[in-house]
């Protein structure tokens, strides 16, 4: 693997490029909703962006109050 990433570094840029904007993202939305554990956990941990895509679109919903 090591010699395949040596020889293709664009593997490394391309994971990057995908990587990046939504850690970015993800972090910006977990700030904003006051979410300390998610953005602790988000910060730290490297999935290649999956984690951060269920933040996004699942856990960073902000809950409607009840209208009276």
């Amino acid at each position: 693997m090591q010699q395949f990433l040596i020889q293709n570094p664009w593997v490394i840029y391309l994971a990057l490029a995908w990587t990046l904007p939504w850690k970015g993202f993800a972090l910006w939305k977990a700030a904003r909703n006051s979410h300390k554990w998610w953005f602790i956990a988000l910060l730290v941990i490297n999935s290649l962006a999956i984690l951060e895509i269920i933040y996004i679109f699942i856990f960073s919903k902000k809950k409607q109050l009840p209208s009276a």
